[in-house]
C-alpha cells in the first residue's frame, strides 16, 4: 500500500469531459445529485450481493443507506453510502480516467454539435455521472473504504487537470463524495445546493424511489433552529435523529394509476446513467404458477457501447425487492441488448448463480414472455406512431436484425417489425407486409439485393431489368443483411430471392409468345461458341459465361448461384478468422449490346486475335467494378484500358 500523497494527470479525454462538465454544456446541473445518489445506491446494491455470496465478507450489513449532509456555513455537501466501497487500486483504476473505447468518438461529436442542447445529452449516454460533480463544486473530496478492507483512500481535486490520491486510515465502510460548492448563479441555473430545502426538492424528484432509505437532518422550522441552537448553547451536543426523505416504493410494484410518466423516467436514468428519457415504458405483471413484475424501457437513442465487445444488456434482476443482479443476460436475448429496466420475481431463490439462471424453467418462460412482449410493443409503436418507430429504426433496427439469426421461435415477429430501402420511395423504409401489399400480378418472389450504399445498389447492372419491367427492389445496405438472408427463405409464404443470383426471368405469362421464345432459342444459338470461348478463356476466374435477361444497358454483370456465398458474407466471415474456399462465380453477357455482339463478331472472323482474349478479361473486369468487387490485379486493367484508348487516337 502507497503511504504517501499521490498526483496524478487526469487522462486526456477525462480532462476534455471534465472541461465540458464545469464550463456549464449541462444547463440541468441538479441532476448531479441524481448520479451521486445513484452510484451510492449501486455501491449498496453490490454490498448485499456479495454478502450474499461471500459468507466470510467482513462487512457490516445491518443498516445500509444513504445519507446526505450539509455545511451551510462551510458551503459543502455530502452524499455518503455503507456500500460496498473501493479498493485503493479502483480508485486508482476508475477515477481519473474513462475506461470506454468510444470516448474519442463521443467528445468528437460534442465538438461537432451545434445543438447546445444536443451536446448535453450525449453525455448522458457515458458512464460519466461522478464527473458531474464538477459542475457545482470547486473542489471534490470522495474518502472511500472497500467492504473487508482495513485501510480506505482519500482523492481529491479541482478538476482542473489533476488529482491526489493517498491512504487513509480511519475511513468508514462505504463512500463518501463530499463537494465543496462553488456559489449561487440562478443565470447559469446554480442553484443554491447548500440549501436543505433545495436537496429535498431534488431528491423527491429524482431519486424518491431508490429502494434504500436516503437520511438527512430533519427540516426545521426557523423558531426550531433558534431552539437547537439554544440547546447547543446550553451544552447538549446530541445531534438530531436522521429523518428519511425518499419514500423507497418500488416503481414497478406500484399501481400504474398511481405512477407518473416523469417518475418513470426519472426511474429509467437511475438504472441506465442516460440523461433523456425513454421512447417507451413497458409494464407487465404476471401471476399464476410462478409470479414476476417487470418495468421495461426502451430508449430513445442507442448508448454508444451498443456494438462494443464488453457491452452490458441493461435488465436488473430482483427477487421480492431484493436487487440480485446486474446485467441479467438469462433474462434477454442479445440482440435486445438495448432494453432497459428490472424484473422482480417472487419464486427464486436469493443466492441464485447466472449459471443457475441459464437453466431456470421460470427464467426462460419469463425470457420468452418478455421477448414477446417487447416486440409486440415495437409492433404497436410502428402502427400507431410513425416518428416514434422511424426513431425506434434508425437507432436499434440494425440489432434487432441479428435476432433473425438467433431467435427462430420470434423470426416472424422480427420480421413484422423490421422495415428497408426500397426502390419504391427514396425516402421512405418499406415493411416486408408493404412490400408484398405492393407485389405486380403474377410476381412471386420478394426481390432485393444488398451491397455497402443505397447509390452503389441502385447503380448496380442488376438492377437493370427490374427497374425497366417496374420490379420493386429492397435495398439492404447493413453488414448484418448479409447474414440473415440466406437464413430466412420467406415472409408470408413468399420467397426471399436476391436478384444477383440465380437465373431472372420477370416476364409474364402474357410476355412469353412463341415468337419471344424463338428469338432466344436463336440468341442462344448464336452466342454458343462466344460463350464457350469465354468461358474457357476465363477460367480462372469464373465458371461459365452465360447470356443474362436482367440486362438491358450494361454490357455485362457478375452473379452467384442460388446458394453461393457472395463475396460481401464471405469477407465478413474471413474477418472473424474464418477462411472459406474461393467461389468462381458466372459472368452474365447482354447479347444487345454494342460491346458484347461486336465481340461475337470479331471472335467469329478471327478467332486466333489474342486481343480478344484481353477484350473478355477487360469486359468482367468492368463488370466486376460495376458491382463494387476488387480487381485481383489493378495494374494490369489500367495496363490493358491504356492501350486500348491509345488504339482510338
Amino acid at each position: 500500500m502507497t503511504t504517501g500523497v499521490e498526483t496524478f494527470e487526469f487522462q486526456v479525454e477525462a480532462r476534455q469531459l471534465l472541461q465540458l462538465m464545469i464550463h456549464s454544456i449541462y444547463s440541468n446541473k441538479d441532476v448531479f445529485l441524481r448520479e451521486l445518489i445513484s452510484n451510492a445506491s449501486d455501491a449498496l446494491d453490490r454490498l448485499r450481493l456479495e454478502s450474499l455470496r461471500d459468507e466470510n465478507l467482513q462487512a457490516d450489513t445491518s443498516d445500509l443507506h444513504i445519507a446526505i449532509e450539509i455545511d451551510q456555513e462551510s458551503r459543502t455537501l455530502t452524499v455518503r453510502d455503507n456500500g460496498i466501497g473501493m479498493s485503493h487500486e479502483g480508485v486508482v483504476e476508475l477515477i481519473g480516467t474513462i475506461a470506454n473505447s468510444g470516448t474519442a468518438k463521443f467528445l468528437k461529436e460534442l465538438r461537432e454539435s451545434k445543438d447546445a442542447a444536443a451536446s448535453a445529452d450525449l453525455i448522458g449516454q457515458f458512464g460519466v455521472g461522478f464527473y458531474s460533480s464538477f459542475m457545482v463544486a470547486d473542489e471534490v473530496t470522495m474518502e472511500t473504504r472497500h467492504a473487508g478492507e482495513s485501510q480506505g483512500t482519500r482523492w481529491v481535486s479541482s478538476g482542473e487537470g489533476t488529482y491526489t490520491i493517498e491512504p487513509l486510515d480511519d475511513a468508514p465502510q462505504g463512500t463518501s463524495v463530499t463537494l465543496k460548492l462553488k456559489a449561487e448563479d440562478t443565470e447559469d441555473h446554480l442553484y443554491d445546493y447548500a440549501s436543505p430545502w433545495k436537496i429535498r426538492e431534488i431528491v423527491k424528484q429524482h431519486s424518491d424511489f431508490i429502494t434504500w432509505p436516503i437520511r438527512m437532518a430533519p427540516a426545521q422550522a426557523p423558531a426550531a433552529a433558534d431552539e437547537a441552537e439554544q440547546t447547543e448553547e446550553e451544552g447538549d451536543e446530541k445531534a438530531p435523529e436522521l429523518e428519511t426523505v425518499n419514500s423507497m416504493k418500488a416503481l414497478w410494484a406500484r399501481p400504474k394509476d398511481e405512477v407518473t410518466d416523469e417518475e418513470y423516467h426519472e426511474f429509467y436514468k437511475h438504472i441506465s446513467h442516460d440523461w433523456v428519457d425513454p421512447l417507451e415504458t413497458i409494464r407487465m405483471q404476471a401471476e399464476g404458477t410462478f409470479e414476476y413484475q417487470s418495468l421495461l424501457f426502451i430508449p430513445a437513442r442507442a448508448p454508444q457501447d451498443l456494438y462494443m465487445q464488453d457491452r452490458k444488456r441493461g435488465v436488473q434482476l430482483y427477487v421480492k425487492r431484493v436487487f440480485i443482479m446486474d446485467d441479467c443476460e438469462a433474462l434477454m436475448p442479445e440482440y435486445l441488448r438495448f432494453v432497459k429496466g428490472v424484473v422482480d420475481a417472487a419464486d427464486l431463490s436469493l443466492n441464485v448463480s447466472r449459471e443457475t439462471l441459464q437453466q431456470d424453467r421460470q427464467i426462460q418462460l419469463m425470457r420468452r414472455r418478455l421477448v414477446k412482449k417487447v416486440l409486440s410493443t415495437v409492433k404497436d409503436i410502428m402502427s400507431s406512431d410513425a416518428e416514434r418507430y422511424a426513431t425506434f429504426w434508425k437507432e436499434f433496427g440494425r440489432v434487432l436484425k441479428e435476432g433473425l439469426l438467433s431467435d427462430l421461435e420470434n423470426r416472424e415477429a422480427i420480421l413484422e417489425v423490421c422495415s428497408f430501402a426500397s426502390t419504391h420511395d427514396a425516402e421512405q423504409p418499406t415493411t416486408l407486409r408493404g412490400y408484398a401489399e405492393r407485389m405486380k400480378d403474377g410476381q412471386e418472389h420478394i426481390y432485393y439485393m444488398t451491397g455497402e450504399s443505397r447509390s452503389i445498389v441502385e447503380s448496380s447492372p442488376h438492377m437493370e431489368a427490374f427497374r425497366d419491367k417496374g420490379f420493386e427492389v429492397l435495398l439492404l445496405t447493413d453488414p448484418i443483411d448479409e447474414l440473415w438472408v440466406d437464413a430466412v427463405p420467406e415472409f408470408d409464404g413468399k420467397q426471399l430471392r436476391s436478384i444477383a443470383k440465380g437465373q431472372v426471368d420477370l416476364d409474364s405469362q402474357d410476355e412469353k409468345d412463341e415468337e419471344a421464345e424463338a428469338e432466344r432459342e436463336q440468341r442462344q444459338k448464336d452466342f454458343a461458341e462466344l460463350l464457350s470461348w469465354m468461358t474457357s478463356t476465363l477460367s480462372e476466374q469464373v465458371k461459365e459465361v452465360r447470356l443474362s435477361s436482367r440486362l438491358t444497358t450494361s454490357p455485362a454483370c457478375i452473379v452467384g448461384d442460388t446458394f453461393d456465398v457472395t463475396p460481401a458474407l464471405a469477407n465478413i466471415y474471413r474477418s472473424m478468422g474464418q477462411n472459406l474456399p474461393q467461389v468462381k462465380r458466372i459472368l452474365e453477357l447482354n447479347p444487345t449490346h454494342p460491346l458484347v455482339s461486336g465481340l461475337r463478331k470479331a471472335h467469329a472472323e478471327r478467332k486466333d486475335d489474342s486481343g480478344l482474349g484481353e477484350t473478355a478479361e477487360l469486359l468482367y473486369s468492368m463488370a466486376l467494378l460495376a458491382e463494387g468487387g476488387e480487381l485481383s490485379d489493378p495494374s494490369r486493367f489500367i495496363k490493358l484500358v491504356a492501350e486500348r484508348v491509345q488504339q482510338t487516337l
